[in-house]
This record gives structure tokens, C-alpha cells and sequence, in this order.
């Protein structure tokens, strides 16, 4: 069992891994630093991996939106996970839609071209998911990067209405029935709008108790996993995920 110390945010950040190794990676965009925790297997780098980019939900920090262990869950894969800068409300999150610069579509874009030069990166299988204000990124990545990514997997998020993606591609959103943050409606809307750009809303099935599946049969399915809580990250959506994506290459 390997042990490393990594300092993250001021913080010492305790890695355990028999598997993966975990380091954080800096990059400068538009004159500014941003980073991100990186979990990469151990294997040889000779073999292309898949990478799935995280973010974390509004106010939050990289170091804590790693606890939903996605690395663990998926030890084969490159797994990023993001740190936000700080809004203008004064807590760290991300942009939503585009403008502003676009500071984190650029971090995206120079964080993937570092990662293929420091790893072999399986093209056709670069992933995104996000938790609330990181699900909102997520979909929005969809929209301006759709030939970046191979799926999408966002989490009690929702769409902006200038935020409209047009190139169908699998999506798995979570939403929590009780989720007072982010309108539970609004989520709603979000899965219907992605079964409607998939066009896969005639071919609906079960896939588990609150789980619907479009699309299963197509290259661009859409599920959609329903729980009963609130404004959370159930213990079983990391796991949900991982399964979703792997199934979905690009």
C-alpha cells in the first residue's frame, strides 16, 4: 500500500492507493493558476486510459469532491479532479454558461492537451461528470465540447436556457426528488431535453428501481436515476456512473 502526502489548498491531502497514483497538476490560464487532484493508474503509460474530469458543486473544493472515490470505482481510469476559482459570490464553482471569458472551458481545454502529453489518453473515451453547480458545467460541456467527450454524467444539475447542446451524445443525470437547491423540475427539464437531442424518447425501459433508460440500444442512450433525497451524492451514484460511461465509448 502506497502512502503519499500531497499538498493541496494549504492542506496536507494523505493519498492511500495499491493501485493508482494520485499528484497534483498546475496549469496557467489566461494568467491564472488553476489545478486539479489527478489520479492516474500505476500500468504502463503505454496503454491509452480512459479520463473522466470532475467537478465539484458550488462552494466546494477539489480535496472533499474526491471522497466520491471515482478512482476507486474506476481504478483503469485518469481521473481530474477540479478546483474552482472563487465567483462573484465570493465561494469557489464554475460557469454555467458562456461568457466571462470562458476561464474554465479554457481550463478544460489546456488541462486535456497537458494530460496527452503526460499520459496515453484513449480519444474516444474522455468523460465528464459534475455534482450541482460541476453538473451544470458538465452539461455545458456538452454543449460547446461535444467533440471532446464521449459521454456525460451530471448530478443534481440543471440547463440553462442559453445553454443548448446539438450533437447527441450519452448522458446519465441523477436528481433527487427532494432537492430543494436545485428545482427538481428544472432537472426534469434537463433529462428531457437531452432524450429529445438523442432522439431516443420512444424507446424508454426500467432499468432499476427510479432509473429510466432511452435509448438503450442506441450509440446516444440517456438514463436517468431518480432517488428519493435531497441536494446529495448517494453513495451508489459513483458506481452508477462508472458503469454508464465505461459502456459508452465514443
Amino acid at each position: 500500500m502506497q502512502l503519499r502526502h500531497v499538498g493541496v489548498l494549504g492542506f496536507a491531502l494523505m493519498l492511500w492507493s495499491c493501485d493508482v497514483s494520485a499528484e497534483v497538476m498546475r496549469w496557467q490560464v489566461d494568467g491564472m493558476s488553476r489545478q486539479a487532484i489527478v489520479y492516474a493508474p500505476a500500468a504502463s503509460s503505454t496503454e491509452a486510459r480512459p479520463v473522466l474530469l470532475a467537478f465539484h458543486g458550488y462552494g466546494d473544493v477539489a480535496q472533499n469532491f474526491q471522497r466520491t472515490a471515482l478512482h476507486e470505482v474506476w481504478p483503469e481510469a485518469i481521473v481530474v479532479y477540479f478546483q474552482g476559482l472563487t465567483t462573484g459570490r465570493g465561494l469557489p464553482g464554475w460557469q454555467v454558461e458562456v461568457g466571462a471569458g470562458n476561464r474554465d472551458l479554457k481550463l478544460v481545454d489546456v488541462a486535456i492537451a497537458s494530460l496527452r502529453e503526460m499520459y496515453a489518453v484513449d480519444e474516444d473515451r474522455i468523460y465528464a461528470t459534475g455534482f450541482s453547480n460541476g453538473g451544470m458545467f458538465t452539461y455545458l460541456l456538452w454543449a460547446e465540447r461535444p467533440e471532446v467527450f464521449a459521454a456525460y454524467a451530471p448530478v443534481a444539475a440543471r440547463l440553462r436556457a442559453s445553454v443548448v447542446p446539438e450533437q447527441p451524445r450519452p448522458v446519465l443525470h441523477v436528481a433527487g426528488e427532494g432537492d430543494l437547491v436545485v428545482d427538481y423540475a428544472a432537472q426534469v427539464a434537463a433529462i428531457e431535453i437531452a432524450v429529445e437531442v438523442n432522439g431516443v424518447g420512444a424507446q424508454a425501459s426500467s432499468c432499476g428501481t427510479g432509473c429510466t433508460l432511452y435509448g438503450g440500444h442506441t450509440s446516444t442512450p440517456v438514463m436517468s436515476w431518480i432517488h428519493p433525497g435531497a441536494h446529495v451524492w448517494p453513495e451508489e451514484t459513483s458506481a452508477r456512473i462508472v458503469s454508464f460511461l465505461r459502456d459508452d465509448p465514443r
